[in-house]
């Protein structure tokens, strides 16, 4: 089982850290992604972290304003935003891979096994 927590309504510019915790197995054993989807928009992908600490983000949306960090001692994967934008409103969600996925194949959301429920970031203007 995922549980996101962290989410909440903030203003533009400001950080939100998004938390997921990973039961049932060690969370070692999993690569895990954060995806967001919109409202009236596709499920995107946001940035993910293999089982070996490799890290991918998607591209020019995120890149250098989220992070994503895993600590296996408390089953549990953040995703740090700062510098949030309006366009960052989404229900965010993250999600469990028991493979060993090429960087390319993080992105895909087919390529999950597990998801969380989401939580809901709203980031106001």
């Amino acid at each position: 089982q995922l549980q996101a927590s962290g989410g909440g309504l903030v203003q533009a510019g400001n950080s939100l850290r998004l938390s997921c915790v990973i039961s049932g197995r060690p969370s070692s054993s999993y690569a895990v992604g954060w995806f967001r989807q919109a409202p009236g928009k596709e499920r995107e992908f946001v940035a993910a972290i293999k089982q070996s600490g490799g890290i991918s983000y998607a591209s020019d949306s995120v890149q250098g304003r989220f992070t994503i960090s895993r600590d296996n001692t408390k089953n549990t994967v953040a995703l740090q935003m700062r510098s949030l934008k309006p366009e960052d409103t989404a229900v965010y969600y993250c999600a469990a891979s028991e493979r060993r996925l090429i960087t390319s194949s993080l992105w895909s959301d087919s390529q999950y096994d597990f998801w969380g429920q989401g939580t809901q970031v709203t980031v106001s203007s």
